[in-house]
């Protein structure tokens, strides 16, 4: 499995926890060891989206390779 399949299947297993509080999140990209994500519903315009994107997200798909840096679509 590609670095960037890990980093989908870490994302689907994520999604459920943004969903319950009305958000998602979308893969937009993967370029090197930066992913691009879109946050969509509640997150969207959440004021604790990047603490979300950086804090939760990003520091699980770390678990992955700890290089990867999250970055947020707009």
């Amino acid at each position: 499995m590609t670095l960037e399949e890990q980093v989908k299947a870490m994302l689907e297993a994520l999604r459920p926890m943004l969903q319950q509080d009305g958000g998602d999140l979308e893969f937009v990209k993967m370029e090197g060891k930066t992913v691009t994500l879109k946050l969509v519903g509640h997150c969207g315009s959440c004021p604790y989206a990047m603490m979300t994107l950086k804090s939760g997200i990003e520091q699980k798909l770390r678990e992955l390779d700890p290089e990867l840096v999250v970055e947020r679509a707009e």
